[in-house]
Parts: structure tokens; sequence; C-alpha cells
């Protein structure tokens, strides 16, 4: 029982690892080509319906009219 809790927890510890390796090398892809465009995190920037966008205007006058 607790050796399958450990493996458990080593095996979510190893995804969130792997989920952080991931968005860096995704950073630094994006540092060398700058062509495709900014790095843009997961859930962040417009369109999200979470206000992260540059326009923090716009998301306080929609909060206004609900």
């Amino acid at each position: 029982m607790v050796f399958q809790f450990l493996i458990a927890g080593g095996a979510i510890l190893m995804l969130l690892l792997g989920w952080i390796a991931v968005q860096k090398v995704a950073r630094a892809f994006a540092r060398r080509h700058p062509e495709f465009g900014a790095y843009r995190e997961a859930g962040a920037g417009c369109g999200t319906g979470k206000c992260a966008c540059a326009s923090v205007d716009h998301c306080r006058k929609r909060d206004v009219e609900h």
C-alpha cells in the first residue's frame, strides 16, 4: 500500500517536472525563432476570457456590464 502511494507520488512529480521541461524548451525555441511570434503561456493572453491580455481596460468594462 505504501509502495503504491510512493509510486503514484513519484509519477505525479515526474509529470510535473516533465511539463516544466517542455515549457523551458518551448521558450528557448521561441527566443531562437522570433519569426514564429512570441511564446504564449497556456491559458493566458487575449481570447481566453481571463482578461490576461494587454487591454485591461476592455476587461474592466466587460466586468462592469455583467
